[in-house]
């Protein structure tokens, strides 16, 4: 008898009533105090933040990823945004400089799915409109800003030191692929 193969499963978003889809992306509430065009999130259960980051270890050492759901495409884009804030707080001495890179990165100049530089056109539809990208920008900044202050309570935790547990994961490349461009 030859031993039965299982393959490993990627875990995927169980948020599947998006209020939202700009693209073929979905808007989904999370819980935050940034001010932004989230929809609010009334539950004191998780949110689309809190899943990915319970994911994102397991998650992040896929080269493909079937994309199930316009939720999974948030998913992507979350997990490939924490890579993002690992790269910078693994060069943080301390929590306060660490808050001060996240805001940048937050901030800072990012593409949109349609953009040229965006790394994940091929499963991203652009925005139809130009509110519709207005808008889908201000989302992803606030998201952005709320994952950072999320990631940053993980990674300095209690002690004020980073941890080496979610640093080790700095270099790891969901899907090959990374938010920002080659040697950043």
């Amino acid at each position: 008898m030859e031993p039965v193969e299982e393959k490993v499963k990627a875990y995927h978003s169980s948020f599947l009533e998006p209020t939202q889809i700009i693209g073929n992306t979905a808007i989904l509430p999370f819980r935050t105090k940034i001010r932004g065009p989230a929809p609010p999130f009334t539950s004191e259960e998780q949110d689309i933040i809190d899943e990915t980051l319970y994911y994102f270890k397991a998650n992040v050492f896929f080269r493909t990823y079937e994309i199930k759901s316009e939720s999974d495409r948030l998913l992507i884009y979350i997990t490939l945004y924490i890579t993002e804030c690992l790269k910078k707080l693994q060069r943080c001495s301390n929590k306060s400089q660490a808050q001060n890179e996240m805001y940048s990165l937050a901030i800072s100049r990012f593409d949109l799915p349609g953009d040229a530089g965006f790394p994940l056109n091929s499963v991203y539809g652009k925005p139809a409109s130009s509110t519709d990208a207005d808008f889908l920008k201000s989302y992803l900044t606030q998201l952005r800003q709320e994952v950072g202050l999320r990631v940053l309570d993980r990674v300095f935790g209690e002690d004020g030191k980073p941890s080496k547990w979610w640093l080790c994961f700095a270099k790891k490349k969901f899907m090959d692929k990374s938010l920002s461009g080659p040697g950043q």
